[in-house]
């Protein structure tokens, strides 16, 4: 029989202030004190530092010394360094899945991102376009590559919503079949090209729209 897992109060704690911070609740630069998380959580004040360093670990909160913690706002020099990263990885997952083609979970990912109703959330928007890059990364079946695509994935994700979906939902649909089609075919190269326009395509799009926040908010 399997085994139910066990989440402990910090864990659930973190899942909870994971979902704000990505569904853009706190706002960027607004501060998360340790005593008013615990206060708002009915928690001792070491689970919400527990939680809060959680999310720091992950890039979806910076901390400072004697400074509460807050939610960054990403710019575009973060986000080439997280596609720096991101680009090669997934180009090697493709590589790999083609040759294998466990290919159900992206299958289902591009039904589901096709799917949404017409104006979903950002942040609903944004988990159904990155379900479809991880169920490839999971296909792969490497506990390592999982735990290091999950680092990239928050920052992915936050930085997708503080641009406010730079990329439209038709053309991430239409890249996704795309790359699906080529690694039901198994061919890897195609595959490869296709992915990699498209990670080109939404972080030059993705540091094109922070860039000019940020020339705005100066």
């Amino acid at each position: 029989m399997p085994r139910l897992q066990t989440v402990s109060v910090v864990d659930a704690l973190a899942a909870t202030l994971r979902a704000g911070v990505l569904d853009g609740v706190p706002a960027a630069g607004a501060p998360l004190a340790e005593t008013d998380v615990a206060a708002r959580y009915g928690v001792s004040r070491p689970t919400a530092k527990g939680a809060l360093a959680a999310l720091a670990h992950e890039g979806l909160l910076r901390r400072t010394a004697n400074r509460p913690a807050h939610v960054p706002r990403l710019t575009a020099a973060d986000v080439r360094d997280v596609y720096r990263v991101r680009i090669p990885l997934e180009l090697e997952v493709v590589r790999h899945v083609a040759e294998r083609r466990p290919l159900a979970g992206a299958a289902l990912a591009v039904v589901r991102l096709r799917d949404l109703p017409a104006d979903p959330p950002a942040s609903a928007f944004v988990t159904a376009d990155l379900a479809f890059h991880r169920s490839l990364v999971e296909a792969v079946a490497s506990p390592r590559l999982e735990r290091v695509y999950g680092l990239l994935l928050g920052e992915i994700h936050l930085s997708m919503v503080q641009a406010e979906r730079a990329v439209g939902r038709e053309r991430i649909t239409d890249d996704h079949t795309g790359i699906l089609k080529s690694l039901q075919a198994g061919d890897a190269a195609e595959a490869g090209r296709r992915m990699r326009t498209h990670l080109e395509h939404s972080r030059d799009a993705l540091a094109e729209l922070l860039d000019a926040q940020s020339e705005l908010v100066a």
